[in-house]
């Protein structure tokens, strides 16, 4: 599922347009972004936790050259997905069923 399809999808399940469901997705990006920009958590009770992630710095191998190369400490954005939505997608695995069949 891309962007437009969870756009369409929204739009169908709320009877919203999907111009408005369009804008308010990309305003929850951009609000997601910046707070995780600056550090902050984002919390979606049920669903997950958006946040940074410090990386430490370390020595890595281009496996085509063999040469080794340090790689720099940095910040990466990371989720953490809530409990009851690693069970939903437990249930769904373990059951072997899927939608795309």
């Amino acid at each position: 599922m891309n962007k437009s399809d969870l756009v369409a999808e929204i739009a169908r399940k709320t009877d919203v347009p999907p111009s408005d469901v369009a804008r308010v997705v990309d305003g929850l990006i951009a609000v997601v972004t910046r707070a995780v920009v600056r550090g902050e958590k984002v919390v979606l009770s049920g669903f997950g936790t958006f946040h940074r992630q410090a990386r430490a710095a370390r020595t890595a191998r281009n496996i085509w050259s063999e040469q080794t190369i340090r790689l720099r400490a940095r910040n990466v954005p990371a989720f953490r997905p809530g409990k009851p939505f690693r069970d939903a997608v437990a249930r769904r695995r373990a059951t072997g069923r899927s939608r795309s069949r």
